[in-house]
């Protein structure tokens, strides 16, 4: 359906880029401001060459000043065309003007790894001195970071080559994935006759509460990216393999060690949480089988899973999704309340069902305007609430950390799925509570059961696949049917081998596999589901009081380890299982609850 901007509407579902740079792809202030940007990074480039690691700390800061400017300048340009490039996919420009963005990135990329040279010319002794300098000091924790992990890797002019190279490399196979993606169109019987949809599109369809369509949109969706496979087969198998050479270059033997080091958690960490996740997801098999028993099948296919079988007796207007998220956010905390408030009226938001946008949903920040933008596709459902509650956390976490200097504002992936869960938890809890009717409650009481499944068998078979992906791949590249095979054993074993039919094409399907900004694309997901899980919580045993402590909470996400920031905040161990256990309750809390509701239902009729 296409959301409609009606007579009196107070909100408008598409987004205002034309605030940062009019024009779309095609604008001339953009031009001159990548062209400009470009030229300070070769200017930049010269001045950290005839550095002198030997510099009075006032220029080290002045240094480290000009590289943050460029930085929040290239988040900027990032931004705006990855917007561009999402709101239309057939928009070429756009996809050229990433590859232009790409090439500046890695050339500025290229200015810390060359700065990297001068902090590790430096004593020990005269690092320590130079962070105790009143400009450096506060960044002593992203600068000491760099420092460190400049040690684990090639030569500084060794990087440089390889970041280089990867721009038509690493990156160009992500790129390629979009543009195939992008160009895909599935094939569907509507009022007897076949449309063509995009991805997005047909996703969509595959939500739809009829399970004939869904059966119909899936093999049809299936077909759709088989004829695909063999390309997005090399992209993925040339990414894995680039991957690998980097790594082994640097002297790394364990493909989660990048992963690890950006999200600032330990293994310890990321075991203890896995481990909880397989020990207590085999309770939400019990709503398979009720859910399988409510459809008349045996079992459910992939297809089911994700689909509530309750859903709210009207459709939600954008209006009253807007209204509501507002409404809720604020008895919870009005700066949350008042960010959401500014994003509908200043139109920060794509919400417009239309043809050629990307699938999925995001929230990019644009650091020099201190502004957000977020991309989904509205349609009316509690789970579209849902996610706009859920991108609206992501810019209330980037809306915090836009008060701090810019390199105190690079947060880890699993902190950042942290606060949008967290927002997203805040809203379906509150819809819960104040549903006019069983079938609305028994909506949103789903929704919350199917993050569970989302958090703790989805992702956890996107992360054993891409696990035993990168393992096999050091051997050789994979084929189609080692993918597909590798894919649909890892979705038994994450589903505990309860399904009739699987979705071995999901590794084609899933751009998470393809983002090469952030290697394993998967648990960052389920470790910020849980960590606000257990957030939550705490924020329900405090009341209105803990928001402050949240914001608090956030606003240190960018300058110390997860597990130092659960310690100074929670008091709470990440890397011991106890943590978990009680974050899973609090997740799994709703399943009982829904079960017992629906059944009653079923004995009242």
């Amino acid at each position: 359906m296409d959301v409609v901007v009606a007579v009196g509407s107070r909100y408008n579902p598409t987004w205002d880029l034309d605030v940062f740079f009019p024009g779309g792809s095609r604008s001339p202030e953009f031009a001159t401001f990548l062209t400009a940007l470009a030229a300070d990074l070769e200017r930049l480039q010269e001045e950290l060459r005839r550095f002198d690691p030997a510099s009075p700390a006032e220029r080290w800061a002045t240094v480290v000043d000009a590289l943050q400017d460029a930085g929040a300048r290239l988040g900027q340009a990032g931004a705006f065309t990855v917007c561009l490039a999402s709101q239309d996919t057939t928009d070429e420009q756009a996809r050229l003007l990433i590859t232009r963005v790409g090439e500046l990135r890695a050339a500025y990329a290229n200015l810390w790894t060359e700065l990297d040279r001068h902090l590790l010319a430096v004593t020990d002794e005269t690092w320590r001195t130079l962070l105790a300098h009143p400009r450096l000091e506060p960044l002593a924790f992203p600068l000491d970071e760099r420092r460190r992990r400049a040690r684990e890797r090639m030569t500084p002019e060794l990087e440089s080559l390889a970041s280089t190279l990867a721009v038509d490399g690493y990156h160009a196979w992500g790129d390629l994935y979009e543009l195939v993606a992008g160009r895909i169109r599935v094939p569907v019987e509507e009022g007897g006759r076949t449309v063509e949809l995009s991805v997005g599109q047909a996703a969509n369809r595959l939500e739809d509460p009829d399970r004939a369509v869904r059966a119909a949109v899936f093999d049809r969706w299936e077909e759709a990216w088989a004829a695909e496979a063999e390309v997005i087969a090399a992209a993925l198998n040339h990414l894995a393999g680039f991957r690998w050479q980097w790594y082994r270059r640097r002297g790394w033997d364990d493909v989660l060690k990048e992963p690890l080091d950006e999200n600032r958690i330990q293994r310890t960490t990321l075991e203890a949480m896995w481990d909880a996740v397989a020990r207590r997801r085999g309770a939400l098999l019990e709503y398979f089988r009720w859910k399988a028993a409510r459809l008349g099948v045996e079992r459910l296919a992939w297809f089911d899973v994700d689909v509530p079988v309750f859903h709210a007796r009207a459709r939600v207007t954008y209006d009253e999704a807007a209204d509501f998220v507002i409404e809720q956010f604020g008895r919870f905390s009005e700066d949350l309340a008042a960010l959401a408030r500014r994003a509908f009226t200043e139109r920060w938001i794509e919400a417009e069902d239309r043809p050629n946008k990307r699938a999925g949903g995001f929230c990019t920040g644009f650091p020099l305007s201190r502004q957000s933008r977020i991309f989904m596709t509205f349609g009316g459902t509690a789970s579209n609430v849902g996610t706009l509650a859920h991108e609206l956390g992501h810019a209330y976490h980037q809306w915090l950390m836009d008060q701090l200097p810019v390199l105190l504002r690079d947060y880890p992936m699993c902190l950042a799925e942290t606060a949008s869960t967290f927002a997203e938890r805040v809203v379906t809890d509150a819809a819960i509570q104040h549903a006019p009717d069983d079938p609305t409650r028994l909506a949103f009481l789903e929704q919350q059961v199917l993050d569970c499944v989302s958090f703790c068998m989805n992702i956890h078979a996107r992360f054993l696949f891409e696990t035993a992906f990168y393992q096999a791949r050091r051997q050789g590249p994979l084929s189609v049917a080692d993918l597909n095979r590798l894919m649909e054993d890892a979705q038994r074993r994450a589903y505990h081998d309860s399904l009739g039919r699987y979705h071995p094409y999901f590794w084609a399907s899933k751009l998470h596999f393809y983002a090469t900004d952030a290697p394993f694309y998967n648990f960052p997901y389920t470790f910020g589901f849980l960590f606000s899980s257990g957030l939550y919580g705490r924020a329900q045993e405090e009341g209105r009081s803990f928001a402050r402590r949240y914001a608090a909470l956030l606003q240190d996400t960018g300058r110390m380890p997860v597990e130092e920031l659960a310690r100074k905040h929670l008091g709470a161990d990440l890397t011991k299982p106890a943590f978990w256990e009680e974050a899973l309750d609090m997740a799994l809390a709703p399943l009982d609850r829904f079960l017992r509701l629906a059944r009653q239902g079923e004995e009242g009729r």
